[in-house]
């Protein structure tokens, strides 16, 4: 937009007369000035012609041509009238016998006189038409200009105070006066942003009966403060930022004894149409941003009850069964036969708490409600403790730990770690026939430390890989034990990675089997001394 400019009108010089009205004084004086001195030009010329003996239609061809660059070079109509009079008056005092005076002795010079004067005229409106068709067009493309600079400008921004800002920097350069934006937040006016414009005695625009102007502009969403009827002895003129009935900021403008002309207006208007526009375009994404995470919300609501009532029914069912056969038939079991339901109670519960667990870890970590008590741990230490909590069945399957002979230390919430390696551990066992070996490995790796847990189990197909951490989703591989896995295991341990800074990956274990692998910052000791 700088570098077009608005079309040019003449800067007056206001007074006022007897009647209270503005009148341009330069603007007279210049076009009056303008018009004589064109006038005395053309007379000259004339003179001229009629030296060298040219007729007097050639005479009268100047003088038109006179009243046609009078209309061109001045903005007032009155100028093209009068150069219209004096150029009849002045054919006739110079160029008609008897000369110098206002007589005339050919009875045929009035109708000349008449057709001069018409065509003089004729000329000057056209002129001034053609003028005011170029002028209306510049300030056509200038409003297109600057309206499409705006629109550009507008669609760079991704939040409402930017579209605010952007929105104030083009009305103060279309208007030069200092400017007052309100965003509108929770149906209140948010606090006020000046802009000001190169004034140095410049209006206090955030006194409290503007601040009264633009909460009125805001309840009744019409324009309110100077030059207008409702709380006119504002500084400013306070207008909607609005689309139909829905209010989305107030931009108040400082008021000089010079108001909005109509053009600036219509600029303004539709500068402030583009901006409510924007306003809501931004509303509304935040409105779908918002029910997009309802609608996920929701669907997780009800993929977790799904999988809830699925998937508990059967450990409990387990456990109510076997409770009732103990009161039954407790002293018909023989010692084997009570030990081996106990046992079954004793895992079917496990399983509960372990789920219960990794539900309730899930839900605080989505919500962001876990706060990481992140400190160097030892990873041989984390990894003993979190075997002394797998799942019982490890004692079918052969569990080696390898590392480097130094001590890795990783930054990190050791009780979250435990619990993505008694998960992970948990998954190998549950999908891995009896005697398949596990294997965990450390070392580190730049700035990281690598944790690996291979097994030696029938592997996951390549087009399940990039699904096995998605929440409720447990894959075609069947569990050793026939029992359904929720699959909120893997997502768990992935959640808790990322928030760690981590990675969490998956991969083929050659010949057969399958390797996670998961990432965490390499920890630093503080000494104290």
């Amino acid at each position: 937009m700088d570098q077009i400019k608005r079309p040019q009108k003449h800067a007056p010089l206001r007074g006022r007369n007897r009647d209270g009205k503005h009148t341009d004084l330069f603007g007279y004086a210049d076009g009056m000035g303008k018009t004589l001195l064109t006038l005395l030009l053309v007379t000259l010329v004339g003179n001229g012609f009629q030296m060298l003996g040219f007729t007097e239609a050639n005479i009268i061809t100047v003088y038109i041509l006179g009243v046609l660059i009078v209309s061109i070079i001045t903005t007032n109509q009155l100028c093209s009238l009068l150069a219209s009079v004096g150029s009849v008056l002045i054919f006739n005092f110079f160029f008609t016998a008897p000369r110098f005076t206002f007589h005339f002795q050919d009875n045929s010079y009035p109708v000349t006189f008449c057709i001069m004067f018409i065509a003089s005229i004729l000329t000057g409106t056209l002129a001034s038409r053609l003028k005011e068709n170029a002028r209306l067009s510049a300030e056509a493309a200038y409003r297109t200009q600057i309206l499409l600079d705006t629109n550009r400008m507008l669609q760079k921004e991704q939040d409402a105070q930017s579209v605010i800002s952007a929105t104030a920097e083009q009305v103060v350069k279309l208007l030069k006066r200092d400017i007052v934006m309100y965003l509108v937040q929770e149906e209140r006016l948010a606090d006020p942003c000046l802009y000001r414009a190169a004034e140095p005695d410049a209006l206090r625009l955030d006194t409290e009966p503007e601040q009264e102007a633009a909460d009125r502009v805001l309840r009744n969403n019409k324009p309110a403060g100077a030059t207008t009827d409702t709380l006119s002895h504002a500084g400013c003129l306070y207008l909607p930022i609005h689309i139909s009935q829905r209010v989305y900021g107030v931009i108040g403008i400082a008021m000089d004894e010079h108001p909005l002309d109509a053009f600036e207006n219509s600029v303004l208007l539709s500068i402030l149409g583009e901006c409510a526009l924007a306003l809501e375009n931004i509303h509304n994404a935040k409105e779908k941003e918002e029910a997009a995470i309802l609608a996920k919300n929701e669907q997780l609501r009800a993929n977790l009850l799904r999988a809830i009532s699925h998937d508990l029914r059967t450990p409990l069912t387990s456990i109510s069964g076997n409770a009732s056969n103990l009161m039954t038939n407790y002293q018909k079991m023989d010692d084997d036969s009570r030990a081996q339901i106990f046992l079954d109670i004793y895992d079917d519960s496990m399983w509960l708490i372990n789920l219960v667990e990794n539900l309730l870890a899930v839900t605080r970590l989505e919500e962001g409600r876990v706060n990481l008590n992140q400190s160097a741990e030892l990873m041989d230490e984390v990894i003993a403790e979190a075997l002394q909590h797998v799942n019982r069945r490890h004692t079918e399957h052969p569990i080696h730990v390898s590392g480097t002979e130094e001590l890795i230390l990783a930054q990190m919430d050791a009780k979250l770690i435990v619990q993505v390696i008694i998960n992970m551990v948990d998954n190998a066992i549950k999908y891995t026939p009896a005697g398949c070996a596990i294997d965990i490995m450390t070392r580190e790796r730049g700035q990281m430390v690598e944790v690996s847990i291979a097994d030696h189990g029938p592997g996951i197909p390549d087009e399940q890989k990039e699904r096995v951490f998605d929440m409720f989703y447990s894959g075609a591989n069947t569990i050793a034990d026939s029992r359904r896995s929720l699959g909120l295991g893997l997502s768990l341990c992935k959640t808790i990675i990322t928030a760690h800074g981590g990675r969490i990956s998956v991969s083929d274990n050659q010949p057969h089997g399958t390797v996670f692998t998961f990432t965490l910052p390499v920890g630093k000791v503080e000494l104290h001394e």
